[in-house]
């Protein structure tokens, strides 16, 4: 029994708020992940927080076992506290690891339905981008053919806890018309960059972040098309077109450093499509093809990255 599954993270979200009498978010799926191996080369459990220890306990109840037979490693690539969906990636990975080694693997939807359980979800483990309810988990919506933009992550500081900001936030829900947003949303690159800009400036009441909108006027200035936000998290994300390059991005990014030393930048990466990953280690394993962009990505020595179910 030797597998790994991978979840992605995200730059905070494309569209967050309240719409028709419920909360909702649009997901931003990045290519940064959690990684969960599962082998019987090693006994216990490593590298699990809280949340993930939760929704290990809930995936053995709910299928009715009492001991996990194998070894179980968690390794992130996401911040904790920041709005890149950490948690979400972390909850995620486990259930789908323990119920796929247990030979009972759940579905992206019903490992939702457990997710919410432990905390309102990013959901960047649904596939393509979608448009869900984070409290209940109800799906409102899934875009498959939204463009998947380079996106340079910037850090403004501190850390916020994803449940203690819903609760603190809980009465301070403000009903919007999103249908002009969610319609330019689907409309090409700039579409989404202005809708996930509007989303990110009407954030502002409730977790103000001082530099966006000069953050946002600067990166313009270099090409950039909009910027993401962390709408419960610190992080801001600047959008560039698909036919920048990679010289033409890094150079915006440095002038972006210079103007703003006091943001963490946290690389460049790109949207992807959402959903679950993975790699069963086997001895063909060298002769699989590799997923672009793979082949840097540290979390694991497999290297066959395929759709989970």
């Amino acid at each position: 029994m030797d597998f790994c599954i991978r979840v992605p993270g995200s730059c905070g979200e494309l569209l967050q708020g309240w719409h028709r009498g419920e909360p909702f978010l649009v997901t931003c799926p990045i290519a940064r992940y959690t990684t969960v191996e599962v082998s019987s080369a090693f006994q216990g459990r490593e590298g699990l927080g809280e949340k993930a220890e939760r929704a290990f306990s809930m995936i053995l109840s709910c299928l009715g076992v009492q001991e996990f037979p194998y070894g179980l490693r968690l390794r992130s690539e996401l911040p904790q506290g920041k709005g890149m969906a950490s948690s979400s990636a972390d909850i995620a990975a486990v259930v789908a690891a323990v119920s796929y080694a247990l030979q009972r693997p759940l579905t992206p939807r019903q490992i939702l339905a457990l997710a919410v359980q432990i905390e309102p979800t990013d959901a960047t483990f649904l596939p393509g981008i979608v448009r869900l309810n984070q409290v209940n988990g109800r799906i409102l919506a899934v875009y498959d053919h939204l463009p998947y933009l380079p996106v340079s992550i910037f850090d403004t500081g501190g850390t916020i806890a994803t449940a203690d900001f819903y609760r603190l936030n809980a009465q301070k829900k403000e009903e919007r018309d999103w249908s002009d947003v969610l319609l330019r949303l689907q409309q090409g690159e700039r579409g989404l960059a202005a809708a996930a800009v509007q989303s990110a400036l009407w954030q502002e009441k409730f977790l103000p972040k001082r530099c966006l909108r000069p953050l946002l006027e600067e990166a313009e200035t270099l090409g950039a098309l909009g910027i993401t936000a962390a709408h419960s998290g610190t992080v801001l994300g600047v959008l560039w077109p698909l036919s920048m390059t990679k010289a033409q991005i890094l150079s915006g990014v440095s002038r972006l450093r210079c103007f703003w030393p006091q943001l963490a930048y946290l690389g460049t990466t790109a949207m992807r499509s959402g959903g679950i990953e993975i790699d069963v280690k086997g001895k063909d394993s060298k002769d699989k093809d590799r997923s672009e962009g793979d082949e840097k990505d540290g979390n694991s020595s497999f290297c066959a990255w395929r759709q989970y179910l």
